[in-house]
C-alpha cells in the first residue's frame, strides 16, 4: 500500500529515491551508479503530466545477456499496468524499449550501463521508464500515435501505484530469468511484441521482423539475408 506521507513501497531489496523539479531519474541514477551506489535503487520522478522512474542494477552475467533485463523490464510494466488498468487496456512492447497502449506510443524504457563490450559484465545497469500521463501540447485525436494514460482509460490508476507495481512485478520477472533461463521470458515477451512478422524498420535495415534471438537481438529478413541486430544497440551512451 501506498502512504501519501512517505511516498511509494518498493519490495524487499529495491529502495525508493524521489526526485523533484526537472532532474531525470535516467539520469541521475546513471551518475549515482557510476559513483558505486547499490544495486535496487528505484530513482523516481511524479509529476502531472508524467512518471519518469529508473532502476538500478548490478549485473553478474556478460552486458550480452544482461541486456535482457531491457523486455524483462517492459514485461513487468505491461504485468503492472494490466493488473491496475481496464482490461479492455492493451500494452504491447516495441522491440527497442517502445511501450504502446491501446496501439499508440505510450512512453518508453531506456538502457543505459558500465560497459558497452558485449562480452564484458557491467559494473552496473540502469532501466529507466517514461511514461505520459497526459497530453498537454496537443488536443486529444491531433496525434494518433501518441497518447497517454489519461487518453486510454487509465485516469485512475495512481501513478505512484503504478510505479509500485512496475518495480514488483519487474523484480518478479528478474528472479524467474535469473532461476529458470530466459523460456518464461520469452514466452511472455512474444506474447506482447508489437511489430513481430511485419515490415518495418530498424536502423539503416528494413526487412521482415522474424523474431528474436536466445538475448533477445532481433532477426530481420531483407531481400538478400537474415540479419542480426543486437539490443545491445540500443543502449544510451554512459555520460
Amino acid at each position: 500500500m501506498t502512504d501519501a506521507a512517505t511516498g511509494p513501497t518498493f519490495p524487499p531489496l529495491l529502495s525508493g529515491l524521489a526526485l523533484t523539479g526537472a532532474v531525470e531519474p535516467f539520469d541521475e541514477a546513471r551518475a549515482m551508479a557510476a559513483l558505486g551506489c547499490d544495486a535496487g535503487v528505484v530513482v523516481h520522478n511524479i509529476t502531472a503530466d508524467r512518471l519518469a522512474a529508473a532502476l538500478v542494477l548490478a549485473p553478474e552475467v556478460p552486458l550480452a545477456r544482461a541486456i535482457a533485463m531491457l523486455p524483462t523490464c517492459g514485461v513487468g510494466f505491461q504485468n503492472a499496468l494490466g493488473a491496475l488498468a481496464p482490461p479492455e487496456v492493451a500494452v504491447h512492447l516495441d522491440w527497442a524499449g517502445g511501450i504502446r497502449v491501446n496501439g499508440a506510443r505510450c512512453g518508453r524504457l531506456r538502457v543505459a550501463a558500465g560497459t558497452t563490450d558485449p562480452d564484458a559484465i557491467p559494473d552496473w545497469m540502469v532501466i529507466g521508464l517514461e511514461v505520459p500521463l497526459l497530453l498537454l501540447s496537443e488536443q486529444p485525436g491531433e496525434t494518433p500515435d501518441r497518447t497517454a494514460l489519461n487518453e486510454e482509460g487509465c485516469a485512475e490508476v495512481a501513478p505512484t501505484a503504478l510505479l509500485e507495481a512496475w518495480a514488483r512485478h519487474s523484480l518478479v520477472w528478474i528472479n524467474r530469468w535469473e532461476d529458470e533461463g530466459t523460456r518464461a521470458l520469452h514466452a511472455e515477451w512474444r506474447g506482447l511484441a508489437w511489430g513481430i512478422g511485419k515490415q518495418i524498420a530498424q536502423g539503416d535495415l528494413t526487412g521482415t521482423w522474424l523474431g528474436v534471438d536466445e538475448d533477445f537481438g532481433m532477426l530481420l529478413r531483407d531481400a538478400d539475408t537474415t540479419h542480426l541486430i543486437p539490443l545491445t544497440t540500443v543502449l544510451e551512451a554512459t555520460r
